[in-house]
């Protein structure tokens, strides 16, 4: 009981960690699949835009700003793209560089929030309440459960949005849906790694899941896998060497892709090998 005392700041990383981490590499899936890797980036730093103007606004903490602000890009860009004739990569290049140059403005104007605004820029998830903590986990659950519900029309979606189309699906409906729930994901998950990183926990778990998966299955399975141990093998380095835990959860998930890009090339060795010996026979 003592050390759960003294060590409490450690539980709550860990538990962030255990909560958030896994979630973000379900929706990295679906996103690298779709190629929307920019898209997640776009609205991480359209947050940096949510979070100086709820500082600005007067709020303490300005989680609601920061989603609501992310969740107003991420409807901009669906809306552009399905009403003019500029490319999707267009449109998002133009309201990240708009988002950001429209926070730092607002950061500019800010006398006493600026170590808090710094916080949600680089991450600090040593410093995670208790309430956001709980946040994190109702959340969690609660997207987590909506992706497994639209799991079948969410691959599909991801396979092929004319087949989706044909088979009935709503994409337009669809598409808004986890666009939202990447957005919320994405927002409250900046509070483990910052602005600057969070995309990568997005990406790399579901890239190293990708070099080792056969189906979509074992996909979200592998992908989740290294969520986890990202997440906690980041948390567990930080505490031990007292080094910043959001770059060291980057750099565990790429050393674990790093891993599964050996395993692949010799599964991919050994299977070029069986099928020269087979031709001979």
């Amino acid at each position: 009981m003592e050390w759960f005392s003294d060590n409490i700041y450690l539980v709550r990383a860990m538990a962030a960690a255990l909560c958030l981490a896994p979630l973000c590499s379900l929706l990295g899936v679906f996103v690298t699949a779709r190629r929307m890797s920019f898209f997640s980036d776009t609205v991480a730093h359209s947050a940096l835009a949510g979070v100086a103007l709820g500082f600005w606004l007067g709020f303490s903490e300005p989680t609601i700003p920061m989603i609501l602000f992310s969740l107003g890009v991420a409807v901009a860009i669906l809306w552009l793209k399905e009403t003019t004739a500029l490319l999707t990569d267009t449109i998002m290049a133009l309201l990240l560089s708009g988002s950001v140059a429209f926070g730092l403005l607002i950061r500019s104007q800010l006398k006493g929030f600026r170590a808090q605004f710094d916080a949600y820029l680089f991450g600090d998830i040593q410093a995670v309440s208790d309430e956001e903590l709980i946040a994190a986990a109702v959340l969690s659950v609660g997207i987590g459960l909506c992706v497994f519900w639209k799991l079948n029309s969410l691959t599909l979606l991801s396979a092929q949005e004319d087949l989706a189309h044909v088979a009935g699906v709503n994409v337009q409906w669809l598409n808004y849906f986890f666009v939202g729930v990447l957005t919320v994901a994405v927002s409250v998950s900046i509070r483990l790694l910052g602005v600057m990183l969070v995309t990568a926990l997005i990406i790399i778990p579901a890239a190293a899941a990708r070099n080792v998966a056969c189906s979509l299955r074992q996909q979200i399975l592998f992908a989740l896998a290294v969520g986890l141990i990202s997440g906690v093998g980041g948390v567990s380095l930080t505490d031990r060497y007292d080094i910043p835990a959001g770059p060291t959860i980057v750099l565990t998930a790429i050393g674990v892709f790093a891993v599964t890009l050996v395993v692949a090339r010799l599964r991919s060795r050994a299977g070029h090998a069986s099928g020269r010996e087979g031709r001979a026979s």
